[in-house]
């Protein structure tokens, strides 16, 4: 990853685009979480229903506060890391990224280039899986392109971390696993 394919993958975050990624797994799919429209978007190629919510991913736990109204320090502790925990959303949280919940799933990412692009687009992003619903995720920066890169508008060169399953997610209050690796 060079620094001017990160600079473009961040201003696409910024100018409301779709962009690909490599994340602790897998590939993901990325935007800004603020831009409805590009939410939505994001949701259509991947054919996942908006009421599911979506996971916000950031570098530092600043980027995550407009969004989450209380960290409890267990949080705190396994961050920077492959830990997705859903908390209490703040209530200015967009409903695009809540869907039917009232909570809020977040990381800080501890992968490289994941960190780094919300680091140039300084903002937390929205990261799924990508692929559409039902298959599996894309793995390698080809198989990404030859998947989803005609419906992307940037996919970033990368690797993805050593993560064989998805990152798990817990409950941040009671700590209770709702999706385990």
């Amino acid at each position: 990853m060079c620094a001017r394919e990160l600079a473009l993958a961040a201003a696409v975050v910024r100018d409301g685009g779709v962009v690909g990624c490599a994340t602790e797994s897998c590939y993901g799919l990325g935007c800004d979480p603020t831009c409805r429209s590009a939410v939505l978007r994001l949701l259509r190629i991947k054919g996942r229903p908006a009421q599911k919510g979506l996971i916000l991913i950031a570098a530092n736990v600043e980027q995550l506060a407009p969004y989450v109204a209380h960290f409890p320090r267990k949080v705190l502790a396994s961050w920077p890391g492959p830990y997705t925990w859903v908390l209490e959303a703040t209530d200015s949280t967009p409903a695009w990224i809540r869907g039917k919940h009232a909570r809020v799933a977040v990381r800080v990412t501890g992968h490289p280039q994941a960190a780094a692009l919300c680091r140039a687009a300084r903002m937390a992003i929205v990261s799924t899986s990508a692929n559409h619903s039902g298959e599996k995720p894309a793995r390698s920066y080809r198989e990404i392109l030859r998947r989803l890169g005609d419906e992307l508008n940037y996919v970033l060169p990368g690797h993805i971390g050593k993560l064989k399953n998805p990152t798990p997610i817990a409950d941040g209050v009671s700590g209770k696993i709702v999706r385990a690796s």
